[in-house]
């Protein structure tokens, strides 16, 4: 950032903080509470950071201004200019609620998969060393495991590493039918079954010297059984067997994997990475059916439409990149982002909608059935540590990073029920 936003900090952290709007914000605050913002709220003028405009010395759109023109995108190489042109005007998803004590953070500057919805009511987020679970029906949130101090297995299976870890940096996260995944800074790889007590398994991906763990992805194979698969640094992506307890399969690329994602039907993996092109590879035998290429950067980010076809692709370029699988001769659809690298990318489960986050900022909801040509755009100020659509499709969570304005922020899908005119 530049100057001007350590200006905006500074006067955040003085004015904006330290002045309650009430005697009952202010109450909270002393007692190291914060409210939360409700769509009600904001529909009365208020914002929904509770940033307080109205005290600082410019304006919302001002600062926005600022953001735009300073925020340091890391990038290896000039950017692209065959973007498709979007039309910012859809409304998709209808601002709820920003619940303020979910204080959402990441440790690395590129990998952003540490929000996850299990519902369209339960979130599992990082926060620093915790790793916590917030209900947005009530509105609590608890602990569900602690990397601070030591992590270790209480169930014995094969490849358990019985002796466990000491203060995990975690890096990316998964949450998927009762499966938690957290993976680490030095290949660690944890896992805890949410039904049970403690942690069911642990083990080291790879012992490299350059072994992060950048993504991780829960799924199940064709005969039910539960898998996740781990991207790593060292170049490999690993498919652990979760009924088994051991890895499966392992394939080797020439540059570092930052993430993988199945398709639907379990038979290609499209992989991305530490270069320009990407890989559509055989998900049985690993060999490569085809190279994606197109982006001009590394990418960290890829995600599949349910329909099967359509892949997805985010790079530091600024720009995702829809492919269609029936002809990836060229791209079907090049997006553009406003601030910086598209970091992470998610399909609402009846593929109608796609989001994509930058890192800070901005989230785009695109309609697929536009041919991605009407978006709606997500505004706020903050680092981006993961986007989630829940698994009905019904809301989307957005986790915020920033040392003043860090929350969760929810959405709900709007339903447009037309026959229900014919009634009135």
């Amino acid at each position: 950032m530049g100057d001007a936003k350590d200006d905006v900090d500074a006067e955040f952290q003085e004015r904006g903080v330290n002045e309650a709007d009430s005697d009952d914000e202010a109450y909270d605050q002393y007692n190291g509470k914060v409210t939360d913002i409700s769509a009600a709220q904001t529909r009365k003028g208020k914002d929904i950071q509770g940033i307080p405009w109205d005290r600082l010395n410019f304006s919302r759109e001002d600062y926005r201004r600022t953001r735009l023109e300073q925020y340091k995108n890391y990038e290896n190489v000039p950017n692209s200019g065959d973007c498709k042109p979007t039309e910012k005007e859809g409304v998709y998803y209808d601002f709820r609620r920003n619940s303020r004590s979910v204080r959402s953070t990441i440790l690395h500057f590129q990998l952003r998969n540490l929000v996850w919805a299990t519902s369209k009511h339960d979130v599992y987020l990082m926060s620093h060393y915790s790793l916590v679970h917030w209900s947005a029906l009530t509105r609590d949130k608890y602990e569900v495991l602690n990397f601070a101090g030591h992590v270790a297995p209480r169930q014995k299976h094969p490849g358990n590493l019985t002796e466990g870890f000491y203060q995990t940096q975690v890096s990316t996260l998964a949450v998927k039918d009762k499966l938690l995944v957290a993976g680490g800074f030095q290949g660690e790889i944890i896992c805890k079954d949410l039904d049970r007590e403690g942690i069911s398994f642990c083990c080291r991906a790879t012992y490299d010297d350059n072994a992060i763990t950048n993504a991780i992805e829960i799924y199940n194979s064709s005969s039910g059984a539960l898998h996740f698969m781990a991207s790593n640094n060292d170049s490999g992506v690993r498919d652990f067997d979760m009924e088994k307890f051991q890895l499966c399969k392992h394939f080797h690329f020439h540059w570092p994997v930052n993430h993988a994602s199945l398709s639907p039907d379990g038979k290609l993996l499209v992989v991305v990475g530490d270069n320009p092109e990407g890989a559509l590879i055989d998900a049985c035998t690993g060999k490569i059916v085809q190279i994606l290429r197109g982006h001009l950067d590394f990418s960290f980010a890829s995600a599949w439409n349910p329909d099967g076809y359509t892949i997805a692709t985010g790079n530091q370029d600024k720009t995702c990149r829809v492919w269609d699988v029936r002809n990836l001769s060229k791209s079907l659809a090049v997006l553009r982002g406003n601030l910086g690298a598209i970091r992470s990318i998610r399909f609402t489960s009846d593929g109608r909608f796609m989001a994509m986050a930058e890192p800070a900022d901005l989230v785009h909801i695109f309609d697929v059935r536009s041919g991605y040509k009407e978006r709606q755009e997500l505004d706020f100020f903050g680092e981006i540590s993961g986007i989630s659509f829940s698994p009905d499709a019904e809301a989307l969570f957005v986790g915020v990073w920033d040392r003043s304005y860090g929350s969760l922020l929810q959405y709900h899908r709007i339903h447009n029920y037309s026959y229900l005119d014919l009634l009135l």
